[in-house]
């Protein structure tokens, strides 16, 4: 059986203001989102990547979450309070281990 059944993954733009650097708002957000997902939520397999970017919107910190939990609603709702998320992807890897998709 599988400890952690979903395989939980997501971007995350956070759009920078009054002239911060969008590297180091995303060096910081990658550590709170380590920091606080390994205090608050039960889970393993966890990947927090960030980077910079601009897009027609302004520069922006960006972030991908890759992490295996039981809760990933938890997760989504609380990456969502610190930017817009997208490419979401929720897998039921118990579902897989069984030949099953989806």
């Amino acid at each position: 059986m599988i400890e952690f059944r979903y395989d939980t993954q997501l971007l995350l733009d956070k759009y920078v203001e009054n002239g911060d650097d969008p590297d180091d708002v995303a060096d910081d957000l990658v550590d709170e989102i380590r920091d606080h997902i390994t205090d608050t939520f039960k889970g393993d397999s966890m990947v927090v990547a960030g980077d910079s970017g601009e897009d027609e919107n302004g520069e922006k910190a960006i972030v991908k979450l890759h992490y295996h939990t039981n809760e990933p609603w938890l997760v989504l709702e609380y990456c969502r309070s610190l930017g817009e998320i997208y490419d979401i992807v929720v897998e039921d890897m118990d579902r897989q281990s069984r030949g099953l998709k989806g």
